[in-house]
């Protein structure tokens, strides 16, 4: 799976998940190994009749890094590990955002980082969801709490998000088929609408919206 860039240069895809846990044992960030590790070997999974392509898939879990907060200055003042993962995620042609579901919401970790991006960081790419919580009574958090927030950046929530819940592991390990299968199909999904619609057609124009200086704030 390959694109063209501005130069006309062919690139592989690049697939960015990032995980809002603060723990280092996450169910999130175990959920989305699983979707990297599918997408980085998918050459062959994706009808792409004669096309030849590539992917790189990387995972960024928030709380293994060292993260600013934001502060309301300017993305590119952002310097150290926050400044890498906005790098991150505006050179990414597709992204997971997974999350671990806290009294109804994503994390304060997830939230932090959002508030950080540029404005147009996610403008016309396509955007997963992952979301896991100890049972089945967070589900609708992926409707209200995260789709809306991807909506904001005119960014394309891809249909399919993925919730899982303590009954999708075992001992530490994610052993649900039916969960896996549901990880790899988004995937499969963010990926070939990252190559086959262009991304003029994934978003608007939005709205112009002028980050203030830190002394209007």
């Amino acid at each position: 799976m390959k694109h063209r860039r501005g130069n006309g240069a062919t690139m592989p895809t690049a697939l960015l998940a990032l995980s809002g846990s603060p723990n280092a044992s996450s169910k999130t960030s175990l959920a989305l190994q699983h979707l990297v590790d599918h997408a980085a070997s998918t050459e062959a999974s994706l009808d792409t009749g004669s096309m030849e392509y590539g992917v790189t898939a990387k995972l960024l879990r928030l709380g293994d890094l060292a993260m600013q907060f934001c502060d309301g200055r300017e993305p590119s003042l952002y310097t150290g590990d926050s400044g890498l993962v906005i790098d991150h995620v505006v050179a990414a042609d597709a992204l997971v955002l997974g999350t671990p579901i806290y009294r109804g919401a994503y994390t304060g970790l997830l939230k932090n980082l959002l508030d950080m991006l540029p404005n147009d960081a996610l403008r016309g790419k396509p955007v997963g969801l992952v979301a896991t919580g100890g049972s089945d009574h967070h589900y609708l958090a992926l409707e209200h709490e995260l789709k809306p927030v991807v909506g904001f950046f005119d960014a394309y929530v891809v249909p399919g998000s993925v919730y899982l819940s303590n009954r999708h592991y075992r001992d530490g390990a994610l052993v649900d088929a039916e969960a896996l299968e549901s990880l790899h199909r988004l995937a499969d999904s963010v990926l070939a609408c990252a190559t086959r619609v262009p991304r003029e057609l994934l978003g608007g124009a939005g709205l112009s919206i002028p980050r203030r200086s830190l002394s209007q704030s």
